[in-house]
């Protein structure tokens, strides 16, 4: 088992001339103040799991007519992806209800999806948040030796077919996550980075097969007994819903930090990073489609995704009155703010790939 420890690393101390000080004092006494934008992530959050749950069961109730089986489970699918972006996220983050312990049964709706929400946010809130796109840390970002972001991952011959094969790979990524990859985390020997940060207690193995056991049950084995479908329309209903469900999640998870203009930054040494911590989240984040109501309400935080990693801890239904000011304060500072259209985000994922795919690649890294 690989136990070595990664090296602790410290962010610049801002001075009393950074942007980020009179910033969140501008958002706090225009934005934060308000309290009822912060009941609005209460709303959404119970109308999206009931919304969920109301798919769910007209699975079981008119799942028989094969086309509203079919259509039920992908409006589950995509559901459960809303319920990811819009409430279990937030929630990771403390930032749906006032108390500590709302938020944490809130998060626990990841094991009704099969997952450990123990894991997620520890890779999450540990590995990605403080140090987004750094190598060796980022596992967000960097997930599997099957696709080349990183610049200083090993390069395979297949790499440079990438951006080709992942169009379709990755509408295996939620199964890849119920099947593969919490087992990696788990039991993984190779570039677990999160054993190296943390110990996982024994009942969350516990919970890592009970919540996979209770999930295809809830999924397949309970529409398989009370159905007159035979077991494999079922499944085939249930491939097709990761399916779908993969593709609309991922347009969001690739737009938001690995793009051709990206920065793969190796870890300092030292672990002295000679940037503050705001300078190197605004510089390592990009936002898409901000200006789009629809876009908000789909992808909660992630489509401003500078104003989540700038204030983790606050709604993100604050965003989209936060992210004008992030606008104005990178043209007063000139900081590197950047947000594209959707369409424009996944390309320019698709070109990183590509260029990362060549054995010549020297693609940049980053200073530090």
């Amino acid at each position: 088992m690989e136990t070595e420890k990664l090296t602790k690393l410290v962010f610049k101390k801002a001075g009393d001339d950074d942007f980020f000080k009179e910033l969140h004092k501008e958002v706090q006494a225009r934005v934060l103040i308000n309290k009822n934008i912060q009941r609005r992530i209460v709303y959404k959050s119970i109308f999206l799991i009931t919304l969920y749950f109301a798919f769910y069961t007209s699975i079981l109730v008119w799942g028989n007519n094969t086309q509203l089986l079919f259509l039920f489970y992908i409006l589950t699918g995509l559901t459960m992806i809303l319920v990811f972006f819009n409430a279990f996220h937030d929630a990771v983050h403390g930032a749906v209800f006032r108390t500590r312990a709302s938020n944490e049964r809130l998060s626990c709706i990841l094991e009704l999806f099969g997952s450990n929400s123990f894991i997620w946010k520890k890779r999450h809130l540990l590995l990605h948040h403080p140090y987004p796109n750094m190598q060796q840390w980022d596992i967000d970002v960097k997930q599997s030796d099957i696709v080349r972001i990183f610049p200083g991952s090993r390069w395979l011959q297949f790499h440079r077919y990438q951006h080709i094969y992942m169009w379709f790979l990755y509408f295996f990524y939620t199964l890849n996550w119920l099947l593969i990859r919490d087992f990696k985390d788990f039991f993984g020997l190779k570039d677990n980075y999160v054993k190296r940060v943390i110990i996982i207690p024994k009942i969350e193995y516990v919970k890592l097969f009970a919540a996979k056991f209770f999930y295809l049950f809830m999924m397949i084995g309970i529409p398989a007994l009370l159905l007159e479908h035979p077991i494999v329309n079922i499944i085939t209903a249930f491939l097709v819903m990761h399916f779908i469900a993969s593709a609309f999640g991922v347009t969001a998870l690739l737009s938001t930090h690995a793009d051709e203009d990206a920065e793969f930054p190796m870890p300092p040494e030292n672990g002295v990073i000679n940037t503050t911590w705001a300078m190197y989240q605004i510089s390592k984040t990009k936002d898409f489609s901000t200006q789009n109501r629809f876009a908000n309400f789909l992808f909660g935080g992630f489509n401003h995704h500078v104003a989540h990693h700038l204030f983790p801890a606050v709604a993100h239904t604050y965003y989209p009155y936060i992210t004008p000011i992030i606008r104005r304060y990178a043209q007063k500072y000139r900081l590197n703010y950047r947000s594209y259209p959707l369409l424009d985000a996944i390309r320019s994922h698709f070109a990183l790939l590509k260029k990362n795919g060549s054995a010549e690649n020297l693609f940049v890294t980053g200073d530090l």
